[in-house]
């Protein structure tokens, strides 16, 4: 992905905080001026992609360093968050809203980035979320 934006974060949860924020102000700057998706939709998104990043992908691992790259425009914001870790299948993470699966905590940050974000991809090693937010959502089917 050819980024407007890279930061290389250490593995440590409380930078968190900060890169959210300064991707918020840098999604701001770049005239996404839609502020509830901002406030809700972005930062809980990237909250969560990079807490999974730095806690189960890099395994906690304060030598490790989590990667956020973003193309910021006025209507689209794509951002991909990778770590260093050996990777996981999204496809294997259990459905948190199953009642089997209610009681795992698993699966409940990639279900939320799933139904905040408009399209989520892994690459195919599992180590890199690409999310992409919309200014103006994409027409969700209605439940007939």
């Amino acid at each position: 992905m050819q980024a407007d934006l890279s930061l290389e974060l250490p593995n440590d949860v409380r930078a968190i905080q900060d890169a959210v924020e300064y991707m918020v102000d840098r999604s701001l700057a770049a005239g996404f001026d839609d502020p509830d998706r901002l406030r809700l939709n972005l930062r809980v998104s990237l909250s969560e992609a990079l807490a999974n990043a730095m806690l189960n992908g890099n395994r906690r691992d304060p030598g490790k360093h989590v990667r956020v790259e973003a193309r910021l425009g006025a209507q689209r914001l794509v951002i991909r968050v990778s770590d260093e870790g050996g990777g996981f299948d999204p496809e294997a993470v259990p459905d948190p809203t199953l009642p089997e699966y209610r009681s795992l905590g698993r699966g409940r940050g990639i279900f939320l980035i799933r139904n905040l974000m408009d399209a989520v991809e892994f690459n195919d090693r599992g180590n890199a979320i690409t999310m992409v937010l919309e200014r103006e959502p994409p027409e969700r089917a209605e439940s007939a």
